[in-house]
């Protein structure tokens, strides 16, 4: 199964549930678009429904919200891909301020009660980064 051998890393430290989303997602694609980037991408899209990044993994997204994390994970055409735009990296920026601000609280941000719902994505992705480059070495 060519997902299972693609998966990345953080997917590894993920529950199987979130690994069997990306690979059925990225299999498919692979059929339908041939193995690349576009197959990654897809499967990143599905995940993002569901799946969130929190630190080095991915997890369920709370209060089983569904749906696009971010703008570009809503796109749904290669057409409107064309043009990124900025993504959040596997963090719902689409959830409540409080959600992110819990994500926060468990990423141990400092300043978090202070920050907007925008700084909190951006801080969630820097420590979602940090933690994830850590579990790499």
């Amino acid at each position: 199964m060519p997902g299972r051998e693609d998966m990345p890393s953080t997917l590894r430290r993920s529950p199987k549930e979130a690994q069997d989303t990306w690979v059925k997602a990225h299999d498919s694609a692979v059929d339908q678009y041939g193995e690349g980037e576009r197959a990654h991408r897809t499967a990143f899209s599905a995940l993002k429904h569901r799946f969130e990044k929190v630190g080095d993994h991915w997890q369920r997204k709370a209060g089983g919200r569904k749906g696009p994390s971010d703008e570009q994970a809503a796109k749904s055409t290669p057409q409107s891909r064309r043009s990124p735009s900025r993504t959040a990296e596997g963090v719902d920026a689409k959830a409540s301020k409080k959600h992110l601000y819990d994500v926060a609280r468990s990423l141990d941000i400092g300043g978090r009660s202070t920050m907007t719902k925008d700084e909190l994505v951006d801080a969630i992705k820097k420590a979602n980064r940090r933690k994830t480059a850590k579990a790499r070495r």
